[in-house]
């Protein structure tokens, strides 16, 4: 059965991208984010290019064979240039969640303009794999739909000290159980169980 997660690299302090993300400039300033894709000598299984350490190549291909779709909001599908087609996962396909016209279609995406249909029709692609969400605003619309059942925080040691949070304003807290800590370098993997 279909499990929903977010599993993104996050700074200690609380963003996923630097300063000035944005269509032609990516993620900002935080690609420090992204560094422990690089900086290792195991390569990844799924994701063509992607050298990492031996713990790091582990979390990572075991949580990217899980996903069969990724979700994403608008600015991340914008941010990351995937108006031009194409998906952030090599063989998963792209659901977008947007209030705005969709731009012209392709292929591999599909939009949908609440959470909760977002997630459907994620799942209704996924054929039994997981829903990989992207991006903080889908992020905590889907924890305040209580839609969540799991989130990995790829935790690098930097203050970026502005960009886009990972997580946006909740209206009350959400407990979660660990699941796993696996430190590795220039990265701790941190995995979390939704308690509903």
């Amino acid at each position: 059965m279909s499990k929903v997660l977010a599993a993104l690299s996050v700074s200690v302090d609380g963003f996923i991208t630097g300063r000035d993300p944005g269509p032609g400039r990516g993620l900002g300033d935080g690609g420090v984010l992204f560094d422990w894709y690089f900086d290792g000598d195991t390569p990844s299984q799924v994701f063509d290019g992607f050298k990492l350490s031996e713990p790091s190549a582990r979390v990572f291909d075991a949580l990217a064979t899980r996903d069969g779709v990724s979700l994403a909001g608008r600015n991340t599908y914008d941010d990351s240039g995937w108006d031009q087609g194409g998906a952030p996962h090599p063989t998963a396909p792209l659901v977008v969640l947007s209030h705005r016209p969709a731009p012209a279609t392709h292929d591999r995406q599909t939009f949908a303009t609440t959470i909760e249909d977002a997630i459907a029709v994620a799942k209704e692609q996924a054929g039994g794999k997981d829903v990989g969400l992207m991006g903080g605003g889908v992020v905590t619309a889907a924890l305040e739909a209580g839609l969540v059942d799991e989130i990995v925080l790829h935790q690098v040691p930097v203050l970026l000290g502005a960009g886009r949070r990972f997580f946006n304003e909740l209206p009350a807290h959400i407990s979660l159980e660990i699941v796993d800590v696996v430190p590795a370098p220039g990265v701790t993997h941190l995995h979390y169980r939704v308690i509903r």
